[in-house]
């Protein structure tokens, strides 16, 4: 299985057959953007010769079943997270980088159970050592964290991981649990409407999950699930490892380090986790590294 994937990864990659445009996730959220205003636009103003009849009652809007999201649920929610943290972080302006990202991304992320899911990757202009998912298939990295990578494998881990966040729904549990999604038990389920900002309350709190991290367990579970999802791609399987290893070597009072190292455990105890869980079973594996194709961010 892992010789397939490798010889697969090989002939993609390589021809780069992967259809992935230079700012897709910009394209993507300003799309869904666009969409939103046109509708608020058509249902919420009217010409003010109508003579059609006046009424109070507000027109219905789209109901999230936030009890158990559908996948377009899942991704509405995801947009809208990730539409807040561009606003904050913009997209680095290199095209070549933001497709090369993706391409990657989009490989990894066809190995893991949610293949399906229009996965969404980018780099955002910030020093910091901390990489971002949100539910639906959006993943961002930052630039200072891409900078600590010599090779595709290693990134390929890192893109492994958060696509493990998705792909478990970590963020999504997490919010559930907490109740920030059940804004009223009886609105689960059900359209809200006049003076009901569901959505907007939803955002809020998928923003609020992100900052403040995942439990310990959820981010070892992704360690787990980005080291298997980029062994299965054909990558040398110890690219994730060689991250945690030159994060944790990072100086503590180094400002780059301090957020992730608020929201994620440490790395010392993440490469600890996987040591155990992996034992040597991937000394036998061999996988490319490819540190000559892996892009040099500009000066």
């Amino acid at each position: 299985m892992i010789k397939r994937s490798r010889l697969v990864l090989m002939a993609l990659l390589a021809s780069s057959i992967l259809p992935v445009q230079a700012f897709d996730l910009n394209d993507a959220l300003k799309g869904a953007k666009d969409a939103m205003e046109q509708q608020k636009g058509d249902t919420s103003s009217k010409p003010e010769d109508s003579k059609a009849p006046e009424t109070t009652a507000e027109p219905a809007k789209p109901a999230i079943n936030l009890r158990n999201p559908s996948q377009a649920e899942e991704i509405q929610i995801g947009r809208e997270i990730t539409g807040n943290l561009l606003g904050a972080s913009a997209l680095v302006k290199d095209a070549a980088l933001q497709r090369y990202v993706n391409q990657v991304g989009r490989w990894v992320a066809s190995q893991s159970e949610r293949p399906d899911l229009p996965w969404h990757f980018g780099v955002i202009e910030s020093e910091d050592l901390n990489a971002f998912a949100a539910p639906g298939g959006y993943v961002v990295i930052t630039k200072g964290l891409y900078r600590k990578m010599q090779n595709e494998a290693q990134l390929a881990g890192v893109l492994g991981h958060e696509v493990g966040h998705v792909v478990k729904k970590h963020h999504l549990k997490v919010m559930q649990k907490q109740q920030l999604l059940n804004i009223g038990a009886g609105l689960l389920g059900e359209k809200y409407g006049k003076d009901n900002h569901t959505v907007e309350k939803v955002i809020g709190s998928g923003a609020e999950v992100l900052a403040r991290g995942l439990d310990k367990d959820a981010e070892y579970e992704a360690d787990r699930v980005g080291l298997v999802l980029a062994t299965r791609a054909g990558y040398e399987p110890y690219g994730l490892p060689e991250v945690l290893q030159a994060i944790s070597e990072a100086d503590k009072s180094d400002k780059s380090v301090a957020l992730l190292f608020k929201t994620h455990p440490h790395p010392d105890d993440r490469l600890t986790k996987l040591a155990e869980t992996a034992g040597s079973r991937l000394d036998k594996i061999t996988g490319k590294t490819l540190e000559n194709r892996f892009y040099k961010l500009k000066p």
